[in-house]
């Protein structure tokens, strides 16, 4: 016996990747329904070898249906989420709306897995932002050895988190570059960013944080430890998929490199590649498309007294985005729903 699932928001990137990883894990489903809004409404998406017509979000009867995955964005989340979530079915929410919520747990489950307990208080799970999911899966097993007292960290986030549109204006952008009246100005972000970094993702605060580097602070501290110190600069480059970033650690008591690596070597989620020789570590080429976050470029910090410095990649659409949902509903139906 399996689950009634539905994907809400199945023509975007995220939505599809969701189906996708669905049918590649297969994770036990009897039903899917595959929603979208009016514009995108009979929409054909692949599920595994099977097709699905999308479904009109904004009629949908929620009632009966297992679990949701939302990839809808937060502004059509405040209004589908409760509604999904008073049917009885519960909601995994790739939005901000519901992260910071006391009530919802905020999950990563190779690292907080047991907070999914805390659904029921509201029906809803809360998935993380793209550039903390593959961050905390990196910090969580060194935390448990040594202790983290704070984290600095600098992203390389690629277009494909700030959608489809984003994506266009880099390959339009690029060619432009080589093709006379093909030139683009920037609309979806500040500057241009073919050729490019851009160190501005998400609007900017009071304190001169951009929202994203908020983010990374506030959910690492719910996820993981709320003693932790954590410092971002966030930067978009032009990479299509895959978000970088270079991690400095400070541990309250000593961990040599070689522990470290041999840690993250057994730790769930992770891949380490890190040979010090040309081309001896992961790029996020080269991480696209597969469910693990790698780590390279492990080595000590000889500025501060018990510090780590590495390298960490992943697809943000699989890891930051889709597989973690579909990794909380497998959590979810292991400890919760007992289903398939």
């Amino acid at each position: 016996m399996g689950y009634r699932i539905v994907v809400a928001g199945a023509t975007g990137n995220v939505g599809r990747e969701m189906l996708n990883i669905l049918a590649e894990r297969e994770f036990p489903v009897d039903e899917i329904a595959a929603l979208a809004s009016r514009k995108s409404l009979g929409t054909q998406c692949s599920f595994g070898e099977k097709t699905v017509t999308t479904k009109d979000l904004d009629t949908f009867d929620f009632t009966g249906w297992d679990i949701a995955l939302f990839a809808i964005g937060s502004e059509a989340t405040a209004k589908y989420a409760p509604k999904a979530a008073k049917a009885g079915c519960i909601v995994i929410d790739n939005s901000s709306l519901y992260r910071y919520d006391p009530d919802v747990p905020l999950v990563v489950p190779e690292v907080n897995a047991e907070a999914v307990d805390g659904y029921a208080k509201k029906n809803i799970i809360a998935n993380p932002n793209c550039s903390t999911a593959q961050m905390v899966v990196a910090l969580k097993p060194l935390h448990d050895r040594a202790r983290i007292k704070r984290v600095v960290v600098s992203t390389y986030q690629s277009v494909s988190g700030a959608g489809k549109d984003a994506m266009d204006e880099l390959w339009d952008q690029t060619k432009g570059m080589y093709v006379p009246g093909q030139e683009r100005s920037p609309a979806k972000f500040t500057k241009q960013i073919a050729f490019n970094v851009i160190p501005h993702i998400d609007k900017f605060m009071d304190d001169g944080s951009t929202k994203e580097e908020w983010k990374m602070v506030a959910e690492t501290k719910k996820i993981l430890d709320k003693s932790i110190k954590v410092t971002a600069t966030c930067v978009r480059v032009p990479v299509f998929v895959g978000h970088s970033e270079a991690i400095n650690i400070e541990f309250e008591e000593f961990l040599d490199e070689d522990e470290a690596r041999e840690i993250l070597r057994i730790a769930p989620g992770i891949l380490v590649v890190d040979k010090r020789e040309d081309g001896g570590y992961v790029t996020p080429v080269e991480c696209v498309g597969d469910y693990a976050t790698f780590i390279s470029r492990i080595r000590q910090d000889s500025t501060v007294e018990n510090g780590l410095n590495l390298w960490c990649v992943s697809d943000n659409l699989r890891k930051g985005a889709a597989l973690n949902a579909v990794q909380i509903a497998e959590t979810l139906g292991n400890r919760v729903l007992k289903k398939g």
